[in-house]
């Protein structure tokens, strides 16, 4: 029975699920891998784990915690394209719809892909496309 309604322990739930579908993908794994490792336990991902519930638990509840701005940490961790985020948010996608009700599910979904698409504009992935 999907979740209807969002808290920490939901929030941290769905992060969890969803990066170690994450650490199992052939396109997005080595990127996490070569930053943070491959185990989730580890003490790297054990710090970023808990700024993304953070992170999430104020973009769903407004409940403060998260205090930073997303882009910074990302902004050197290798050559990314487009097709990288896609692949991104069709996980996330895919680990939140099955977590949450459809309209939660999708309060999440537009959520990181605005995020996904500032952090493509951030990093000028498509000026190149551009005349």
């Amino acid at each position: 029975m999907p979740y209807e309604t969002v808290d920490r322990g939901k929030i941290e739930e769905m992060v969890r699920q969803f990066y170690g579908a994450v650490l199992k993908d052939d396109m997005l794994a080595p990127i996490f891998i070569k930053s943070l490792g491959d185990d989730l336990n580890n003490g790297k991902w054990h710090e970023h784990l808990n700024t993304l519930y953070k992170f999430w638990d104020l973009m769903m509840t407004g409940k403060r915690g998260y205090g930073g701005d997303p882009f910074p940490p990302h902004a050197f961790i290798g050559p990314l394209n487009r097709e990288h985020f896609t692949r991104w948010l069709e996980l996330f996608k895919e680990c939140v719809n099955e977590l949450f009700s459809p309209e939660i599910s999708n309060k999440f979904y537009l959520k990181a892909d605005r995020l996904a698409e500032q952090f493509i504009d951030n990093l000028g992935i498509d000026d190149e496309d551009e005349d």
